[in-house]
């Protein structure tokens, strides 16, 4: 999840697209736009089966609306979709795999939860801290820095490393050795 243009491309709210970035160059793929659904998409062809990538263009707050189209239009179940977001509650550095759940005042995550008929999808929540007082918007809108890239490599390498495991179903196993790779040193 994200928001689109370059305004935002280099902010912490940013990290589900640039996580996608990342995933389509290592696998030789090119997003192009699905003005239809509101989203850039890629399409990821596996042994196991297509992959669509997705990036909503709706901005965040809105990206319910093009995940639930595109869902619709090609007979997604919810369980089937993997949302990578940013999570303020969760330090720098470290990444969460959960199956289910609430919004946890996510306003991205909300809206997926208004548009899809449950909240059955699968969440790689990726750690950006919280400001230490104030506003957490200027925070989530604001540029990630040298420490949060280093951070975000790491949490990026370990969900590379297990993006199989989730996809083929086993969410534990893939948490528990992204926990271990993600452990200090």
């Amino acid at each position: 999840m994200g928001n689109p243009g370059s305004k935002y491309e280099e902010t912490r709210h940013n990290i589900g697209f640039r996580f996608l970035d990342l995933l389509a160059k290592s696998e030789g793929l090119r997003f192009d736009a699905a003005p239809r659904f509101h989203a850039e998409t890629a399409v990821w062809n596996r042994p196991e089966g297509r992959v669509l990538l997705v990036k909503p263009q709706t901005f965040m707050n809105n990206s319910g609306e093009s995940v639930a189209a595109l869902a619709r239009y090609y007979q997604v179940e919810t369980d089937q979709i993997v949302v990578v977001y940013d999570d303020l509650d969760l330090p720098a550095g470290k990444l969460r795999l959960k199956h289910g759940g609430g919004h946890g005042g996510h306003n991205g995550l909300r809206s997926l939860n208004q548009h899809l008929p449950d909240n059955n999808y699968i969440r790689a929540k990726a750690g950006i801290g919280r400001p230490a007082h104030g506003d957490i918007t200027p925070w989530v809108l604001g540029r990630a820095d040298e420490g949060d890239r280093a951070d975000e490599a790491r949490v990026f390498a370990a969900l590379l490393n297990e993006i199989d495991t989730i996809l083929s179903g086993q969410l534990p196993q893939a948490a528990n050795r992204i926990h271990l790779a993600l452990q200090p040193k």
